[in-house]
């Protein structure tokens, strides 16, 4: 699970913002938000809400970019690393982009920090708590030689020839997980962590990610129970009784296959090989909706959005609920009704155990329902005179600002909590 995870100079962000799933001392809804892991009180849920362009998703794509850094190690020492410092600041495009993660892993604490800029990692460290803090290794890269050079901590047991093919594989743009990962030989405190990030935390989700295709390739592989999902869908009121995934080969135009050849980079061998098959596999889906115990098929393409959204949300809360997994989720809310979208934040809490959702919102509801949320699970961007991107709880505030009492809407709306946009009037001359 994590526990916090802090950003500097990333995007939006300019000074380090640290986002935590510990949880204060209050004891509202502790059953179904509040886990016991490892001697300390981890929160399943944070919800960052705030106004258009104030920072909410460059803390996702932040999280999204440690993850890509060390999954997908980049194969050649020139190519740049895929992000963008602070931009509004003559200094800020000079200086490094710090992260730092830490997390559980098996019931073992781990923290994990890299400092970087466009070119290299500059430095990288990995700690574990076992059960007293100690050092797995510290990495330092050489920027006149682009040489990376890694020192394990004392106690780790390892080798001359590890330690070496282990500094030859990681270039200087890759992270030491991602060099782990092009040598092949095992080490588990390495392992461990590569695991964590491989299946314990899943890519962002956007309003753009198509959700349908992975959760009936999921289907398909059985990592996702189609009952399950059937059942789900059952729950939030929509009269889906079935789902009928049927795959069908279909002939490639010649067209097409000369389209890719001309026009589109693709790699020549793929080009190959779709043109010697000769065929793609398409995908139906169907759902089968049963109206006064009459039973229709309705093709997924006739399906309005909130419900092919809301069949990607519940193979989501399927993995949720049977597995120990996290998901970082941009607008949460997009094509559901406020209704739905507390069914689902409510089916996810009541029903996981180890598993997390960070998400972002612009549903002003979750400041003004305390049966459903705590205050520490609600976060708020805020975009400074700088235009950089501040982040804090709404347990930040004291109870000067917030008691029990205080209708957190109503604060928010005059102004006592910030984020909120600053809008000009109405009034728009465009005859000049």
């Amino acid at each position: 699970m994590i526990i916090n995870f802090s950003v500097q100079n990333f995007g939006s962000i300019k000074e380090k913002q640290r986002l935590s799933f510990e949880a204060d001392k209050s004891t509202h809804l502790e059953d179904a938000y509040v886990v016991n892991f490892g001697g300390q009180r981890i929160l399943k849920l944070a919800l960052i809400y705030g106004a258009n362009a104030s920072g909410k998703t460059t803390i996702l794509k932040a999280l999204n970019f440690l993850r890509d850094l060390i999954l997908e190690p980049e194969r050649k020492k020139t190519n740049e690393l895929d992000f963008n410092p602070f931009l509004f600041d003559s200094e800020t495009p000079k200086e490094n982009s710090i992260i730092s993660i830490e997390f559980f892993q098996n019931d073992i604490k781990y923290f994990y920090e890299i400092a970087f800029f466009k070119k290299a990692i500059v430095t990288e460290e990995l700690y574990f708590y076992h059960p007293n803090k100690a050092n797995v290794f510290k990495r330092k890269t050489n920027l006149f030689s682009e040489f990376t050079e890694i020192a394990f901590g004392s106690k780790i047991s390892t080798d001359k020839f590890f330690e070496k093919t282990l500094e030859a594989n990681t270039l200087w743009n890759n992270t030491v997980l991602g060099g782990y990962l092009k040598t092949n030989i095992n080490f588990k405190e390495l392992q461990e962590v590569v695991d964590w990030f491989k299946n314990y935390l899943n890519p962002m989700i956007s309003t753009r990610t198509v959700l349908e295709g992975f959760v009936t390739s999921s289907i398909n592989t059985n990592e996702i129970s189609k009952s399950d999902v059937v059942t789900i869908l059952k729950k939030a009121d929509f009269n889906i009784s079935d789902i009928f995934i049927q795959e069908e080969d279909k002939d490639i135009p010649d067209d097409f296959i000369e389209f890719l050849k001309k026009q589109v980079k693709t790699p020549s061998e793929s080009v190959k090989e779709l043109e010697a098959k000769g065929k793609l596999t398409a995908v139906n889906i169907e759902f089968e909706h049963t109206v006064n115990n009459t039973k229709y098929a309705l093709p997924l393409e006739f399906e309005s959005q909130g419900t092919k959204r809301f069949y990607g949300f519940a193979g989501l809360l399927a993995l949720l609920i049977k597995k120990s997994t996290a998901f970082p989720i941009d607008e949460l809310e997009a094509s559901l009704h406020p209704d739905l979208y507390l069914h689902f934040i409510i089916s996810f809490l009541l029903n996981s155990k180890n598993s997390q959702i960070i998400a972002t919102t612009h549903n002003r509801e979750i400041l003004d329902n305390k049966d459903v949320f705590r205050n520490d699970v609600i976060w708020f961007t805020d975009k400074q005179e700088s235009c950089s991107t501040e982040l804090y709880s709404l347990a930040d505030f004291d109870s000067s600002v917030v008691r029990n009492t205080t209708n957190i809407l109503n604060a928010y709306k005059s102004g006592k909590l910030s984020g909120t946009p600053n809008l000009g009037d109405t009034f728009i001359d465009l005859s000049t």
